[in-house]
């Protein structure tokens, strides 16, 4: 696929200049920045650029969602651009890393360990969502199915190893990861999780029973008794000595001469953090999770309510902040200890609720690119992945994103209130059902209603009236009333005027010659909400260079404003074309405005409609850029095409209007 070079040097403006890009990169679907000053990002021109597909900023990145199969090219075409060197991802992560907050750095720490080792513990999820079909009574029969079908149930043992593996060796994955970002040998953090659940120690699982049984087993010491404990499930505990093992050893590298460091930086690593481990981190970790998880116990114990409004409602903010990665670690926490989580059902639910919300505006939105990413972005979000729904259209509109967390809301109280948890973390959306024990399925499915319901029917009710709210305020300011028999664009297509298009040849498309000499720009950069943000319908703009007003087609003068800054055109096929000059300048009551034309008047294309003094509306302090809008509502409109770029009327089209067959 080819790139157009201006988009990408759109893109470059967009963010700042070259200047204001410290480091730049990319991944499978987008550009990667780190910007010396995110202030001067320029949003709405990405939003108008044909490229960009959703922005945000994350951790200190900026981050252009451009798509798979095409972002490596527009990121070759902006170094080339740019002249700047090419950046790996550690390189953009570690500039990016200079900007964040103390809290954001914990953050960031924690999602850097948990990310990489998410695949494994997703996939042990929906294995043991299979495990969970096959063996949970009540699903297909009263029994279980391996019950009913005992030469399954081999099958499901195994499936229950393959599946558990991740949870049982949980520790090695999490001392791999952390180990690695706190900058030490990967292979001794595998090691150190591995030690701290090797198969002679008091599995944790097993500790609460020993405790009361008085058979928990000890080390002594010189004396000092130690519990002889593994930490099975746990996070905290291979958390810290995975920071410690790090230093350790990046001390010992520095300092050991290399002839040795086989047999010194290792084993002694090691053998330091072992003890530590077992004999204070181990211990004291041990008892402050344990202390987090019955707090979290406690209160979606005896507030079950409350919990489900704040975890369930406001999951998205988390999103949006960065830390729901911190409750990935709690949620493993929960499964290790209490052998299940309230928290991941909520996230699910959330997920689904973003994506509802999202697919409603393909309903509420005309712009067509929009529309698109309403669709695949909800897709993502009904099987887990919110941030292109959340950042590329439900914050843009802000009112869906509120939408979506009082659904989730009100799907969190019904799941706390019910107590239902998943036995595993899987694929948050949709699939999320699988980790959830499957004799709660029941409410966790009306639990799925309410989330894909009640965002959804909000998002498009409420959008429509906003819309038309918007449109029947911006045609009050162009001078469009009721007295003037001008209303919305339905009303104005069924007008007397249009009596003679019966008699025209049908026609599928609609071209727009520009009524203007000057330069096509996007509606985007009209200063004016009621245009920029496209409430009163798709268009285009024109930075006029001459004050002269031509007919784009053949057409009927459906319109005429009072105070003559603007005129409504109709075409044979029923589509009407606002043409509004200036913006306010309904406020100079047609002063410096001649029209040539009078509503009812036939006009070909090309013959003047009217004249505006454009130093007389300068000098007003007014805008002269002119939007030239296809008003919403029009039904026989399917989608709309734009063409920027200098015009000459007459000649240059700038709108290419598909009409429904």
């Amino acid at each position: 696929m080819s790139i157009n070079r201006k988009n990408v040097e759109e893109i470059v403006r967009a963010v700042g200049g070259k200047e204001n890009i410290e480091v730049a990169t990319h991944c499978v679907t987008r550009l990667r920045f780190s910007l010396y000053d995110e202030s001067k990002v320029d949003a709405s021109a990405l939003d108008a650029n044909d490229l960009v597909k959703g922005q945000f900023s994350s951790q200190g990145q900026f981050q252009i969602v451009i798509g798979p199969g095409i972002v490596d090219k527009v990121y070759d075409e902006m170094i080339q651009l740019t002249g700047g060197a090419r950046s790996s991802k550690d390189q953009v992560k570690s500039a990016a890393a200079r900007n964040l907050n103390p809290l954001q750095r914990i953050i960031k720490t924690l999602a850097d360990i948990f990310i990489p080792i998410l695949p494994a513990i997703v996939t042990a999820g929906l294995l043991l969502g299979i495990n969970n079909l096959l063996t949970g009574p009540g699903i297909f029969f009263s029994d279980s199915l391996v019950d009913v079908y005992p030469q399954w149930k081999d099958i499901a043992a195994i499936i229950n190893t393959i599946a558990s593996t991740a949870f049982t060796f949980l520790p090695a994955l999490i001392g791999w990861a952390a180990v690695t970002r706190f900058g030490g040998s990967p292979l001794l953090g595998i090691v150190l999780g591995l030690i701290l659940v090797h198969p002679d120690l008091l599995s944790a699982y097993s500790y609460a029973n020993a405790s009361t049984e008085g058979t928990v087993p000890t080390w002594n010491l010189f004396g000092w008794h130690l519990e002889r404990i593994g930490y099975q499930g746990q996070v905290l505990p291979v958390l810290v000595s995975a920071y410690i093992l790090a230093r350790i050893e990046k001390f010992l590298d520095k300092r050991v001469h290399d002839s040795v460091k086989l047999l010194v930086v290792a084993p002694v690593t090691l053998l330091i953090t072992g003890f530590l481990a077992f004999t204070i981190i181990g211990p004291v970790t041990f008892g402050i999770a344990n202390a987090i998880t019955s707090g979290l116990v406690y209160i979606f114990d005896h507030f079950a309510i409350l919990g489900g409004l704040i975890y369930g409602g406001f999951y998205s903010l988390l999103v949006i902040t960065g830390m729901h990665h911190t409750f990935l670690a709690v949620d493993v926490q929960l499964i290790g200890s209490e052998k299940s989580t309230f928290l991941w059902p909520m996230l699910a639910l959330s997920n689904i609720a973003q994506g509802a919300a999202a697919l409603a505006m393909m309903f509420v939105v005309r712009e067509q690119k929009t529309k698109g990413l309403a669709v695949t972005s909800s897709v993502s979000a009904f099987l887990g992945v919110t941030e292109p729904a959340i950042f590329g259209v439900n914050i843009r509109y802000r009112y869906p994103f509120i939408f979506g967390m009082i659904g989730s809301a009100i799907g969190g109280v019904l799941l706390t209130v019910n107590q239902i948890r998943a036995t595993s973390i899987g694929v948050g959306g949709i699939p999320g059902f699988l980790s959830i024990f499957p004799n709660q399925w029941g409410v966790f499915f009306i639990g799925m209603a309410i989330v894909l319901i009640v965002p959804f029917a909000a998002t498009v009710l409420y959008g429509r009236a906003v819309a038309q709210r918007a449109l029947n305020k911006a045609q009050a300011t162009a001078g469009v009333t009721a007295a003037d028999s001008s209303v919305t664009a339905p009303e104005l297509s069924s007008r007397s005027s249009v009596q003679g298009s019966q008699e025209q040849e049908p026609v599928n498309i609609l071209e727009l010659a520009s009524p203007l000499n000057g330069t096509a720009v996007p509606l985007e950069q009209v200063p004016d909400p009621a245009f920029a943000e496209r409430q009163m319908g798709d268009g285009i703009a024109i930075e006029p260079s001459e004050g002269k007003v031509y007919a784009p087609f053949d057409a009927t003068v459906a319109h005429v404003i009072k105070s003559k800054h603007a005129l409504i055109l109709e075409h044979a096929s029923g589509v009407q074309v606002l043409i509004h000059v200036g913006i306010n300048t309904v406020s100079l009551k047609g002063e410096g405005f001649t029209t040539t034309k009078q509503i009812g008047d036939k006009v070909r294309a090309g013959e003047l409609l009217l004249e505006f003094d454009m130093e007389a509306i300068r000098a007003a302090g007014y805008p002269l850029i002119t939007p030239i809008i296809i008003p919403a509502g029009q039904e026989m409109v399917e989608r709309i095409e734009e063409q920027s770029g200098p015009a000459t009327a007459k000649q240059t089209r700038i709108l290419t209007v598909h009409l429904k067959g």
